[in-house]
């Protein structure tokens, strides 16, 4: 617990709806909290690296969105000592320069699984039963009813399984789905606890009704749904990707529901969060009736960011108070007390495919 006597370290949010039960957590353990003034419409990934620097001059500890974190940004802050990320994904994280400079970044480990497991499930039922499409035909002053489709006893593909991954598979058995997964890491246990079967990317697109993706971004996953794959799947088949965009190339995404070659999408990622050609390609696929579209806000209700906030504040706490950080949280460690440099497996793989 923070000592009167002591001087308080300097910790920056650059994210949005951080909540009062978290700020006062880090209060309480010895930390100045400036929550810092985003731009209305503008994320922290948004803000120039000028801003940033200026924003986090002496801070030891910064709760970070979706901002760039780079070398050349960690030595104009000497200060720092964490960059806590609110949230799972560190692919713009530079962890070898976190380690290399002795620096610390954390992911908030098991703060939105849940949040994020529900949104795929709520895309799943809203693209089986036309949801979206049943609401235009009664604001068109029509009844006519748009057939649609069960997800109780369909089968279910899902690439990754990680925290989300199994999340999601908690949730289908309500649904009594079969539940196919695709992972590098099989363990059989699980699959006979559970009732999932392991399959190879070929089978697991030629079978499914439904297909989750909850896979890290790497050259090896990118575009891992593009048209040759397509052609694998039923054309009354759903794809859903609330993990990276760049896991489905859009393009060919558009075309194949613009064909009905698939029967529909939910997308909360794009590729155009990083490649601005894809904008267009982006707003087409948001104007088809068979896709529900989010603007990358699955871990974005009350109660997911209040859980990821306290993480992402409870891990700031540790490296300034020099305590134990959850290692499934550790992405990367470079502090002189540490023997070895370690990312560790769980952060290694955030997704867990």
């Amino acid at each position: 617990m923070f000592s009167s006597g002591a001087k308080a370290r300097r910790v920056v949010v650059t994210q949005r709806f951080f909540d009062a039960e978290s700020v006062s957590y880090l209060h309480s353990h010895g930390c100045d909290v400036v929550i810092a003034p985003l731009p209305a419409g503008q994320a922290d990934g948004d803000v120039p690296r000028e801003t940033l620097v200026q924003w986090l001059n002496g801070a030891a500890g910064w709760i970070v969105g979706h901002a760039r974190v780079t070398r050349d940004l960690l030595h104009d802050l000497p200060e720092l000592q964490i960059i806590s990320r609110r949230g799972v994904g560190y692919e713009r994280i530079d962890v070898g320069a976190v380690r290399d400079l002795g620096r610390v970044a954390t992911i908030a480990a098991g703060g939105n699984d849940a949040t994020v497991a529900d949104q795929v499930i709520g895309m799943m039922l809203a693209l089986g039963r036309r949801f979206r499409e049943g609401q235009q035909v009664m604001s068109d002053g029509s009844w006519a009813i748009p057939l649609g489709t069960d997800l109780y006893r369909k089968t279910v593909g899902v690439v990754g399984l990680g925290r989300i991954g199994r999340s999601v598979v908690k949730r289908l058995m309500g649904f009594e789905a079969t539940v196919l997964v695709h992972t590098p890491r099989r363990d059989e246990g699980r699959a006979r606890a559970s009732g999932l079967e392991y399959v190879d990317l070929p089978e697991i697109f030629s079978r499914s009704d439904y297909l989750t993706l909850h896979a890290p971004l790497t050259p090896d996953t990118r575009f891992l749904i593009r048209k040759e794959r397509i052609a694998q799947m039923k054309p009354t088949a759903f794809v859903i990707n609330t993990a990276r965009g760049g896991l489905v190339e859009d393009r060919d995404l558009l075309a194949a529901l613009i064909s009905k070659r698939l029967a529909g999408a939910g997308l909360d990622v794009f590729v155009s969060e990083s490649d601005p050609s894809y904008k267009d390609v982006t707003r087409q696929l948001v104007a088809l009736p068979n896709v529900i579209a989010q603007p990358h806000a699955g871990a974005s209700t009350r109660e997911g960011l209040d859980r990821t906030n306290m993480v992402a504040a409870q891990c700031v706490v540790a490296v300034l108070t020099g305590t134990r950080v959850p290692p499934e949280c550790v992405v990367a460690d470079g502090r002189a007390v540490t023997p070895k440099p370690v990312i560790c497996e769980s952060a290694r793989d955030p997704t867990g495919l």
